[in-house]
């Protein structure tokens, strides 16, 4: 059964819609006892990530996070909190993942957030993926962007330049984009996490 964390920096509503629609059970993580009630996790966000990660430290949660060895997966901004800083707000998060989170750059002259569909390039063997066309697109909405690391990053997507689109460290994950909004590839992305070992 999967946990969501509830911080109240999360959009939970488009999240367990999703996790409705293909009959995955889950609920909600409050305190540090409840993560023993579940066997995967999903830290979900939206908006500011320094500020969702005050929201976070204030749950008391964070040293749990910090030691879980069942799967995790960081949605959006939930994916940001895995890395170590973010340039919005100079925020340190929790440095799960040993990757900073950045804004893209006016320069690129691309509009900025990024809103919409995109395709993602995941590497071989990725299991999130399994049963996802190569180059299905996915719908983010972000301003800040997680930078390519090739020890962490496994997929990419492209958007002025090339940002990670999904990192990996052992039993952690992060998803740039909303899988919840991203139709039957999102979906099957989200049912190929609650299979996790």
């Amino acid at each position: 059964m999967i946990g969501i964390v509830y911080y109240g920096a999360g959009n939970i509503f488009s999240l367990t819609a999703a996790l409705d629609r293909l009959g995955l059970e889950y609920g909600m993580i409050h305190t540090a006892e409840d993560f023993d009630k579940f066997d995967r996790f999903i830290i979900p966000g939206v908006g500011h990530a320094g500020s969702a990660m005050k929201k976070l430290e204030q749950t008391g949660l964070v040293p749990a996070i910090l030691n879980l060895r069942k799967p995790v997966l960081g949605i959006c901004v939930g994916m940001q909190l895995l890395t170590e800083f973010s340039e919005e707000g100079n925020s340190t998060l929790t440095g799960i993942i040993p990757l900073k989170t950045r804004l893209f750059d006016e320069h690129l002259k691309i509009k900025i957030p990024h809103t919409g569909w995109n395709r993602v390039s995941a590497l071989p063997g990725n299991v999130l993926f399994d049963g996802i066309s190569p180059g299905a697109h996915f719908y983010f909405v972000h301003s800040y962007f997680i930078e390519f690391n090739s020890n962490f990053t496994i997929a990419l997507a492209e958007y002025g330049i090339k940002f990670s689109a999904v990192i990996q460290k052992n039993n952690f994950f992060g998803v740039q984009f909303h899988p919840e909004k991203s139709g039957l590839a999102g979906e099957q992305l989200l049912k190929n996490f609650s299979q996790l070992a």
